[in-house]
């Protein structure tokens, strides 16, 4: 047991004196150290300024939970399209509020977003949303100088031509559309609570007025795209049972007019084919009557069938314009530069700078041993 600890104690001891030995040698160079860490801290100043401010505005809305038969009309379109299948065995709304993210991702509903007007708060000016991106926004100094490439090579390509009557195609867009549509994908973000099928909208810009703006204008754009959904069927049930009232309403008319006509003509005539033709056209009306009666009905039910359908989403949280930037978040910037620079600078106390005095001392003596030889 003796000779168990007289092993360890030996290693114990040449560890704290190694521990002991390194922290000597950074607070002899504690110095050093912190001038790095004053070049590190203005390094991340300088960063955290360079980056433009970005506002965030973020509103809640939670989507009506209906029962999967009630859903299934107008939502199975909504769901084969995002690729989940068209099967709701039950409580549909609590899988597709799901899908929302990707329907405020996908490129008709960004493009819809485009000619969106807003307005700044810095100067008041308004601006589509493809103009504020494309003219409004900046980036950091860096990003120029990291484009300059871009730009180079871009001088020795063809640009693609774009003919002065273009009219956005959302099946086959350019390039400069495709940038914009990455930008606001980028911008424009929506996500879902799994348990309470709350939906999250975050719109992110360099202007509060305008994030608040066009987080407004995403929900109610949101809340119309699923609402044509919901009641897809509904409204083609409303279309074709308006259209079968309107040519009964016309075949009530014309019967109606035909045995106006026929006892107008034959008013002194007291014939029992007289009286045949009249009672035929008088049953003909009848029915037309009770044709054009039923479908009105049907019309009615219809409508009910469409605002039945018809979702109902309460705004949680309503857009507000944000006060304060989300970004760039300065004090950690400025910690975490300054926090690399010391590490750095320890790293190269403590093992580089070392390394590379014992390599340079090595070659030293290998040269003066070749030069005795």
């Amino acid at each position: 047991m003796q000779e168990h600890n007289e092993n360890i104690t030996p290693d114990s001891e040449e560890k704290e004196i190694d521990l002991l030995e390194l922290a000597s040698k950074l607070w002899d160079n504690r110095k050093k150290i912190i001038k790095w860490g004053v070049c590190g801290a203005i390094i991340g100043l300088i960063i955290g300024f360079s980056i433009p401010k970005e506002y965030v505005a973020t509103t809640k809305l939670s989507p009506e939970i209906t029962d999967g038969k009630q859903a299934s009309g107008g939502l199975s379109a909504l769901a084969s399209m995002a690729g989940l299948g068209g099967s709701s065995s039950g409580g549909a709304d609590a899988v597709y509020p799901q899908l929302y993210p990707d329907v405020v991702s996908s490129v008709p509903f960004l493009t819809g977003l485009f000619n969106v007007e807003v307005e700044t708060k810095a100067d008041g000016e308004k601006y589509t949303v493809k103009q504020y991106i494309e003219d409004e926004t900046s980036g950091p100094w860096w990003s120029f100088i990291l484009g300059i490439p871009g730009k180079i090579l871009g001088l020795f390509k063809s640009s693609e031509p774009v003919d002065e009557g273009h009219v956005l195609n959302n099946f086959q867009l350019t390039m400069d559309e495709d940038r914009l549509v990455n930008a606001l994908a980028q911008r424009v973000t929506a996500s879902v609570d799994a348990k309470t099928s709350v939906v999250t909208i975050s719109v992110q810009m360099q202007d509060p007025l305008v994030s608040a703006i066009l987080a407004d204008t995403v929900v109610s754009r949101l809340q119309n795209y699923i609402t044509e959904y919901r009641t897809n069927k509904a409204r083609k049930d409303l279309e074709y049972a308006e259209k079968l009232n309107a040519e009964a309403q016309q075949e009530y008319y014309k019967a109606q007019q035909t045995l106006a006509d026929y006892t107008d003509r034959n008013q002194g005539l007291a014939t029992q084919s007289a009286r045949i033709t009249r009672d035929r056209l008088d049953n003909e009306a009848q029915l037309a009557f009770s044709l054009y009666n039923q479908t009105a009905q049907q019309v009615q039910k219809a409508k009910a069938k469409v605002q039945e359908t018809t979702p109902v989403y309460t705004v949680v949280v309503p857009a507000t314009v944000p006060i304060r930037a989300a970004s760039p978040r300065k004090p950690m910037i400025l910690i975490g530069f300054t926090f690399l620079a010391v590490v750095a600078c320890s790293g190269w106390i403590l093992f580089l700078q070392p390394l590379i005095k014992e390599n340079k001392t090595k070659f030293m003596k290998s040269d003066t041993t070749q030069h005795k030889n």
